[in-house]
């Protein structure tokens, strides 16, 4: 039985509130329990535009048309206007999520710093970064978090002891085909590391004739597959597409499940996990690099 796992990353402000009771409702409609990563700081989303000398940049954004998904305002936030704080905001939506019975977890406390900054950071300067979000989410849900999958698939050797010493579950700082323990250098971590496997809708549109055809031909490769959403695309402006897609997938039997669910069951045998050196790669339809595991490596 093909299994899919729902990975709902939250990067707005505006994705947050009104993107996540767009997912909520669908979810509701079909029973289907989901994983959602949350931002928890300010938006500053129009800091974007400091990427426009990236490889691939400028086409990805004129071929998933950037400007019309996000909207005006938001890409203007944290650059011409000030960034509004998403988890002061709108804490009562990020509850609602648990009420109604689905995986919260942390993305980031700033999105545009994690994704473009990691790796240029110190390691008190990670720590601080992410202890922003893990007393955010604190604050929020009453609780400490134990799920993490940082924004833009970025994670190196400090943001891995940070999961360690916190005593994460999981992380889903990855693309790649199949969980592992993840190793930098001579390092290795205790952290199960889950990658996402099935491309995200933005690095596929435009690119293919056929997206149904392209998603069902890649989930019938392996059993378990993590698709990574996000509250702008698949909550807003493809919604209508999304909640077709997960009908026709419910309606097929696949099973949903949570990645809550598939950690707890591999680290019953922890001793089956491999471990894998984390190396950046591109990724096709994706400008910059992401983490995951050394090539020669993946299974």
């Amino acid at each position: 039985m093909t299994k899919l796992i729902i990975k709902i990353d939250v990067d707005t402000e505006k994705g947050t509130r009104i993107g996540i009771p767009h997912l909520l409702r669908i979810f509701k409609n079909l029973d289907i329990k989901a994983t959602f990563l949350l931002s928890l700081g300010p938006d500053h989303t129009g800091r974007t535009i400091f990427r426009i000398f990236r490889k691939g940049f400028l086409k990805k954004a004129s071929r998933t048309n950037a400007i019309q998904i996000y909207g005006i305002k938001t890409l203007m936030n944290g650059l011409l206007i000030p960034g509004p704080h998403i988890g002061r905001r709108h804490g009562d939506v990020m509850r609602r999520i648990q009420d109604e019975g689905h995986e919260v977890g942390i993305h980031c406390y700033d999105h545009i710093r994690w994704q473009d900054h990691l790796h240029r950071m110190s390691f008190d300067e990670v720590k601080e970064e992410f202890l922003k979000s893990y007393d955010m989410f604190h604050r929020i849900f009453g609780r400490t978090a134990k799920a993490i999958g940082s924004a833009g698939w970025q994670t190196n050797e400090h943001s891995l002891w940070c999961y360690d010493h916190y005593n994460f579950l999981y992380s889903s700082d990855t693309r790649g085909s199949a969980p592992f323990f993840p190793q930098i250098g001579h390092s290795t971590f205790k952290t199960l590391q889950i990658p996402t496997n099935l491309p995200t809708l933005d690095e596929v549109l435009g690119r293919v004739s056929s997206v149904d055809h392209y998603y069902d031909d890649l989930m019938s490769k392996q059993t378990i597959n993590v698709m990574t959403v996000h509250t702008e695309l698949e909550g807003m402006f493809y919604v209508d597409w999304f909640e077709k897609f997960l009908y026709r997938h419910k309606g097929q039997g696949v099973q949903f499940l949570t990645l809550e669910n598939l950690a707890k069951n591999l680290l019953q045998n922890p001793q089956d996990i491999p471990v894998r050196q984390v190396v950046q790669k591109e990724i096709e339809g994706r400008s910059g690099t992401v983490a995951a595991p050394k090539i020669n490596e993946m299974t």
